[in-house]
């Protein structure tokens, strides 16, 4: 009789066989976090990346390794599989069920719901309503398993959170304040505020692949901002372009570079994070906005929103271009077909769908990843930060889906 062992399964074998003969202490996984990640590959000591204190490892020098197709945690075990998605504007949550394209819920939340934003232990996810040009903020937390709303959590101007890379804080990114919060990652609790004077509109983030800082988007300053998390400090500013707006950021999988979306500039800058300094632009397309890495690792899909206005109209020239990661060149360019709005989302956990919202039209894509066909779901009013879920990883550092 012949067995097969999973992937998964043999890749911890070879990894506890590697511990016994270096000696090495396993990483212990924060509780309710993935239990294949309490045991350190092989592939983590080779990379020679020294992450801050309570971060996991990063396996084999690649920031995407532990997000591939399929490899979902433990820890989301019997959630739902769902597409949330946040409309700023009717001030509600559509819930679609991916695998027949149908809208099977809907609840209320608080003022202008900007992003679904998944927690660093997988457990909870986060709509966050920062009430824009009022003062009643929340967090409204989502079982995953039931697909629920629960109670409210008061916070102020939640545009977007993130969660630092030990897993012990959110950031909460107070747009309208120019403030970083950082609050405990349960409770929400604040602990302790950063000031970004300079930086108009804060909003997007990635980390540095070892985890000491992170690069935000100033988005109405044209400017990004680098903050050590952990002294709780501004390290810098970078101007990008007078008249840019820069969006959403990502890290290259061998954290080398980071790659910013700026919907004036029509493209995606190449920012050295170490130095704080651009070293490059890939033209894409009209309206730059969104950044999701393809579960192997190898691409970026990037979508143009069609318009350089905050509030656009129907139908624009909307689309997604596909950036090959190896020589930072767009490989595929995908219209929406009669015209449309690409914002912002994920890749299914099997890599074959790139779910995104459209923003001026009402709608969100379902997007072949092979062949960029397009499918249009009718959901609320000015859909935005929808997060697909689960997603493959065993942690999340926030946003609708930045997943390790």
């Amino acid at each position: 009789m012949r067995f097969r062992l999973s992937h998964g399964f043999c890749r911890t074998l070879l990894a506890a066989g590697a511990l016994a003969l270096l000696g090495t202490t396993a990483w212990s996984a924060p509780a309710a976090a993935d239990a294949k990640a309490a045991v350190v590959p092989a592939g983590a000591a080779a990379s020679g990346i020294q992450t801050v204190p309570g971060m996991p490892p990063v396996i084999g020098g690649n920031v995407y390794s532990q997000t591939a197709a399929g490899d979902l945690s433990p820890a989301v075990a019997g959630q739902l599989k769902r597409i949330y998605v946040p409309n700023l504007r009717s001030d509600d949550v559509y819930v679609i069920d991916p695998d027949t394209y149908k809208v099977v819920d809907r609840f209320k939340v608080g003022r202008s719901p900007q992003h679904v934003v998944p927690s660093y232990d997988l457990q909870t996810l986060w709509v966050t309503d920062n009430a824009e040009g009022h003062t009643d903020g929340d967090l409204i937390p989502v079982d995953p398993k039931t697909g629920k709303r629960g109670a409210p959590v008061a916070v102020d101007d939640p545009y977007n959170m993130y969660f630092t890379p030990d897993g012990k804080e959110a950031i909460v990114v107070a747009e309208a304040r120019k403030r970083l919060d950082f609050r405990d990652a349960h409770t929400m609790k604040l602990i302790a505020s950063v000031e970004v004077p300079q930086c108009k509109g804060v909003n997007h983030a990635d980390f540095s692949i070892d985890g000491q800082y992170a690069l935000f988007t100033c988005e109405f300053g044209g400017e990004m901002v680098k903050v050590d998390w952990r002294n709780r400090k501004v390290l810098g500013y970078l101007q990008l372009s007078k008249n840019g707006m820069p969006q959403d950021v990502r890290i290259a999988p061998d954290g080398k570079l980071f790659y910013v979306a700026d919907m004036m500039a029509d493209g995606v800058w190449l920012v050295d994070g170490d130095s704080l300094t651009r070293v490059g632009f890939i033209h894409t397309g009209i309206g730059t906005h969104g950044l999701y890495p393809s579960r192997d690792g190898s691409k970026l899909y990037v979508t143009n929103r069609g318009t350089h206005k905050v509030h656009g109209t129907r139908n624009g020239p909307g689309s997604v271009s596909v950036v090959d990661f190896a020589t930072n060149k767009v490989i595929a360019n995908w219209p929406i077909p009669g015209g449309g709005s690409p914002d912002m989302g994920g890749v299914s956990a099997d890599g074959k769908t790139l779910w995104l919202s459209g923003r001026f039209d009402d709608v969100v894509y379902a997007i072949d990843t092979d062949t960029g066909a397009v499918r249009k779901i009718p959901v609320g009013m000015e859909p935005h930060g929808l997060a697909v879920w689960p997603q493959p990883g065993r942690y999340s550092l926030g946003h609708t889906g930045n997943m390790r």
